[in-house]
């Protein structure tokens, strides 16, 4: 299935109906999604107008739609989140540029906001065939377009005669995936599989988590040739008590999704 704006929001609409230890995070997730999606959209039909990659000089197109997104979130998120939307609508021109750019140049999976508005930048950055002006060194386990680290492992046939599945990391910044190693820990590189374990529950039987006790973090994978009909950005949300799980036993996740688990 072609993963678009569209198929997200309606993934999580669905998800939400069924997965009742997630229905109110997968909720709030539909809406956010909707709200990026309006972004993306806005970035699109613009005429006359190209991003440059370069978030300083972009910024006096993407200010208008930061209030949209920020609204979005005070009307619908939980109190914490709602409050701190709140207070960015109070805040200068200013100061939110700066949230913005210090995301970009120094990306940090606690900065709920700036990371939900520039997904959808970075994405149309990406599809416009514009170079981001970011520094990072390119590393296999690095998204190679933006340098942004995996937000979710997944699976998938990519050969007629392969019965297993190929795997990609998807990038949490651009949302872009790319051909990682099978059996290799997706932070660290860890290759002796004696030291990388994997977790799945009967119920996100197409879901695992892929832990590594050489660095202690994880990524969870959801698994195409399982189930085909998962929007990995999506599914990984709605298996949130996997989190859990891994938080028990001592793992950090590479990069928290934007629900902060």
């Amino acid at each position: 299935m072609k993963e678009t704006w569209d198929t997200r929001i309606q993934r999580a609409e669905r998800l939400a109906v069924e997965r009742h230890d997630s229905a109110e995070l997968l909720k709030f997730y539909a809406i956010l999604l909707g709200a990026q999606k309006q972004i993306y959209e806005q970035l699109r039909s613009l005429k006359g107008w190209l991003p440059s990659g370069a978030l300083e000089r972009d910024l006096s197109v993407l200010r208008t739609m930061v209030p949209g997104l920020l609204e979005t979130v005070e009307a619908n998120a939980p109190a914490a989140l709602a409050s701190e939307a709140r207070s960015l609508l109070l805040a200068s021109q200013s100061d939110l540029d700066q949230v913005l750019i210090e995301y970009w140049h120094a990306p940090t999976d606690s900065q709920f906001f700036a990371k939900a508005f520039l997904q959808p930048y970075a994405s149309w950055l990406y599809e416009s065939g514009a170079k981001p002006d970011r520094d990072f060194v390119e590393v296999e386990n690095r998204c190679p377009f933006c340098g942004g680290k995996p937000q979710v492992s997944v699976l998938q046939v990519k050969e007629p005669s392969s019965d297993s599945g190929g795997r990609d990391l998807v990038c949490s910044t651009c949302l872009m995936s790319w051909p990682f190693r099978r059996v290799v820990c997706a932070s660290c590189g860890e290759e002796n599989p004696d030291k990388i374990g994997y977790y799945h529950a009967p119920e996100y039987d197409y879901i695992r988590v892929e832990a590594c006790d050489a660095c202690r973090q994880y990524i969870k994978t959801v698994d195409l040739t399982r189930f085909g009909f998962a929007i990995p950005l999506v599914d990984e949300v709605g298996a949130a008590p996997l989190d859990l799980w891994a938080r028990e036993h001592g793992y950090t996740k590479i990069e928290m999704n934007l629900l902060g688990l």
